[in-house]
């Protein structure tokens, strides 16, 4: 039995009447440490946390899925965390975002939108010898490697 397909299921189960809250990774690690990272469209909070990793627990103990000891990580991803869905995106639209190009290039840029195969951002654009400029650029997801948002402390 594959342990992430059926923590999947059993995640999806507890989550079902909460639409708002989805599935941002499950990873079985080699070390015995199984991490399920939830997100919500408004947040997620420690409540919601704590009740899918008690469903999640009691379900692999009766069925047995894990049969060595593991340990049970139920959270929010960091704010380090890559964007990993549209829902993550769209939670995070007027936030700036460093994103990571499959040509290796790097850009940056405030998220204005997005639609089912690319985001929207403002970004400033300075060509030699030439002010710098604001513009929008649309980005496909499939030329996107990374994204994750940028926090300032100014």
């Amino acid at each position: 039995m594959n342990i992430e397909k059926r923590v999947k299921e059993l995640v999806e189960e507890k989550l079902a009447d909460k639409p708002d809250l989805f599935i941002v990774d499950i990873k079985m690690h080699s070390n015995g440490k199984l991490i399920i990272l939830l997100d919500g469209d408004h947040g997620i909070g420690i409540d919601d946390c704590v009740k899918v990793s008690r469903h999640v627990g009691f379900h692999l103990e009766e069925e047995n899925v894990i049969e060595t000891a593991y340990n049970l990580e139920v959270s929010s991803p960091g704010i380090d965390y890559p964007l990993s869905s549209p829902r993550q995106y769209a939670k995070n639209v007027g936030r700036k975002l460093g994103i990571k190009m499959k040509d290796g290039a790097k850009r940056e840029g405030i998220l204005n939108s997005l639609t089912e195969d690319a985001i929207t951002i403002e970004e400033t654009v300075k060509e030699k010898g030439k002010k710098a400029q604001v513009m929008e650029s649309v980005i496909p997801f499939e030329q996107i490697t990374e994204t994750k948002v940028l926090i300032s402390f100014k």
